[in-house]
This record gives C-alpha cells, sequence and structure tokens, in this order.
C-alpha cells in the first residue's frame, strides 16, 4: 500500500506540471477577433520596439518555443507563430523577454546558458558511465568501484534536475518582468489579463515540469540496476 501511494505521488508531481501547462496552451489557443496580430508578428513588433534589429524570429517544431541565445533567434511553434491567440502572443513575449534579458546582458541568462551546456555535457558523461559500469564491476569484482561509477554517473544525470531549477527564476522573470508588463500596455485587453497570467505561469513552469522528468530518469536507473 505504501508503495502504491510513493509511485502515485511521484506521477503526480512529475506528470500533472506537464498536463497543466498543455491543458493552459489550449485551452487559451482559440484564435480572437480583437489581437491585433499573431504570435510571429508580435515578436517582430516587438524586438524593433526594443531595436534589437539583430534577433530574428522564426517557425521551429510544435511545442518547442525557445529563444535561441547563441544563434540570435526566437523560435516559435506554427501554432503560436501564426495564430491570433491569447496563448501565441503571450508564448511570443516571453520568448521576446528571454530576448531583452540576453539584449541587457543579464546574469541570471548567462548563467542559465552556461549551466544547461554544463548539464548536457554531465548527462552525456552520466549515461556512459552508468553503461560502463556493470562491465567494470564484473572485470574488477570490486563492489566500491561499483559504487563509485554508480554515484559519480548518477550526480551527472541529477545534474539536469538541478539546472531546470535554477533556471527557474529566469523563466519568471521573462513571463512576470518582461512579457506581462509589456503585454498590459494596450496589446491585450484588461479583461484577458487573468488568462494571460496563467499562460505565462505555464510558459515559465514548463521548466519544472522538465526538472521532475528528469528526476524520473533517474529513477529508471536506480530501479534497473537494483535488479
Amino acid at each position: 500500500m505504501h508503495i502504491l501511494i510513493i509511485v502515485a505521488f511521484i506521477v503526480f508531481i512529475i506528470f500533472v506540471p506537464q498536463w497543466w501547462a498543455k491543458h493552459t496552451f489550449k485551452r487559451y489557443s482559440e484564435e480572437k477577433d480583437h489581437i491585433d496580430g499573431t504570435g510571429g508578428e508580435l515578436a517582430e513588433h516587438l524586438l524593433k520596439r526594443f531595436e534589437m534589429s539583430h534577433v530574428g524570429v522564426e517557425v521551429t517544431e510544435e511545442g518547442n518555443d525557445h529563444y535561441d541565445p547563441e544563434s540570435k533567434m526566437v523560435r516559435l511553434s506554427p501554432s503560436n507563430y501564426n495564430n491570433k491567440s491569447l496563448t501565441a502572443v503571450a508564448v511570443a513575449a516571453h520568448e521576446v523577454g528571454h530576448a531583452i534579458q540576453d539584449h541587457r546582458n543579464e546574469t541570471k541568462l548567462a548563467l542559465r546558458s552556461t549551466l544547461v551546456k554544463s548539464s548536457i555535457k554531465l548527462q552525456r558523461f552520466g549515461s556512459i558511465i552508468m553503461m560502463v559500469m556493470p562491465i567494470v564491476v564484473i572485470a574488477t569484482r570490486s563492489p566500491l568501484a561499483g559504487f563509485v561509477f554508480f554515484a559519480t554517473g548518477l550526480l551527472s544525470i541529477a545534474g539536469s534536475s538541478v539546472v531546470h531549477l535554477v533556471t527557474l527564476p529566469v523563466e519568471w522573470d521573462a513571463s512576470f518582468g518582461k512579457a506581462m508588463p509589456i503585454l498590459k500596455e494596450g496589446y491585450i485587453r484588461e479583461q484577458d489579463h487573468a488568462a494571460v497570467n496563467s499562460i505565462l505561469k505555464a510558459a515559465a513552469f514548463t521548466y519544472i515540469a522538465a526538472s521532475l522528468t528528469s528526476i524520473l530518469s533517474i529513477w529508471r536507473w536506480i530501479a534497473l540496476l537494483r535488479r
């Protein structure tokens, strides 16, 4: 019974944030006649307004909206780039918020970029360690070697979870330090403020969902090795 409760809790904390974010985006994805432009048009307008002509806007695969500080590119999924919906304009403003952070050389975004690069390398290293570990243990017949390899691999993979949680303030600032104040300047109606607030929360908390998913990956490794 206790195991079932633990499993149910793990499933809840991992999948509910993902479901909530997707549900929120979909709920406000209907096109509205009173919205003046698409998400892509708003992004291009805001980049010009904030004198960031060096930043571009392009379409990416669905569900992969992001700002790339290396290529200086705001990337929006087709539904957000082409549609006049609250979700489209909110997500576009959120990603432009990251571009503004980059343009202003804000340390939080720079730290996030550095951590993301490091976490990718650590994840790859950790995965290799976890795969090599059984061979080393069999070859050396040393429990200590197994423990060292296991701990090293596990910590490397866990690094990605820490990165996602550490970068949450960057996402929150893009939503509520940048996007929301801009959108309130006349880009959305006052009666839409609550809806856009929910969308921007979902945009920020997708990183929590990503972090919890990586934690699930760690749990799967542990379960596999216990066999």
